[in-house]
């Protein structure tokens, strides 16, 4: 089917009136997000599975707006630095982050590591709030409005531990081409992640051990609200090397206390 058609059958779609246009910027924008030093617009074309002349129009409108620009490599494009203002604007009306800052920062001050803070979105983990080490200079690679896989990071696993029982087996389904073996660690069979999650849930407690990134490590914590459901999750990565050395009990048992706090500041009532 050529792009044209894909295009006059994308228009017939059941979507609201006038709104056709909307949807095909904001899939313009998110496909641009993935290219910092921007795209070509052939290419563009062909990830948005447009044609050339309906992207070149949709790019000169988020211009016009200012929400792209050419980027340096002829005929390319790259958002601009105002989606940075909508994203600090959206992320200070979330309540969460005035209500679990404080002890966030009580963690950060007491294990002196990266700390995280995250919700879940879809079928990914979005960090909303990070704290450097304050002791060593490890820097991790995770930043404010990342989006993580499930399978391969602590937090993700908290909410794929914590969600509906079959959600492993729909996601397993639905991601076949996105798990992947990031080092010798990483759990890519579902027998396997089923007893993960069963023994997240004994614990209290996830690890990322070295699945995501070699010499990386981190533990993740639940954070339940007053329906009792876990919309967020809260980690502290460090080197494997250290862990080793300070041992997971040290950290676990500042993370559960901070991912309580958080939680009975959300409502959530222990019972026994």
């Amino acid at each position: 089917m050529s792009l044209k058609a894909i295009d006059e059958r994308d228009d017939k779609k059941d979507k609201p009136l006038g709104s056709q246009s909307l949807f095909r910027g904001l899939q313009l924008i998110e496909i641009l997000s993935n290219f910092p030093n921007g795209c070509p617009l052939a290419h563009l074309s062909e990830l948005a599975e447009m044609n050339k002349s309906t992207v070149h129009r949709l790019l000169q409108g988020l211009h016009a707006s200012g929400y792209v620009t050419q980027a340096p490599s002829p005929g390319s494009y790259r958002l601009t630095t105002k989606f940075i203002s909508i994203g600090q604007k959206a992320l200070s009306s979330l309540n969460i982050i005035h209500v679990a800052a404080p002890h966030l920062e009580q963690l950060n001050l007491e294990v002196g590591e990266t700390v995280n803070f995250s919700s879940r979105e879809d079928d990914h983990v979005i960090l909303i709030y990070k704290l450097e080490p304050t002791t060593g200079m490890m820097r991790t690679r995770a930043y404010i409005g990342q989006h993580m896989p499930l399978y391969c990071s602590a937090m993700g696993k908290i909410f794929m531990a914590y969600g509906k029982s079959d959600y492993p087996d729909y996601y397993w389904q639905t991601h076949q081409q996105t798990i992947q073996p990031l080092t010798r660690n990483t759990i890519t069979q579902l027998p396997d992640m089923y007893e993960e999650l069963a023994d997240i849930r004994k614990r209290g407690m996830a690890m990322d051990r070295e699945e995501n990134e070699l010499g990386v490590s981190c533990i993740a914590a639940p954070v339940f609200d007053i329906q009792q459901r876990v919309p967020y999750a809260v980690s502290v990565s460090l080197p494997t090397a250290k862990l080793q050395q300070v041992g997971v009990k040290a950290l676990m048992k500042p993370l559960l206390a901070t991912a309580q706090r958080i939680s009975q500041e959300l409502g959530f009532v222990t019972h026994g």
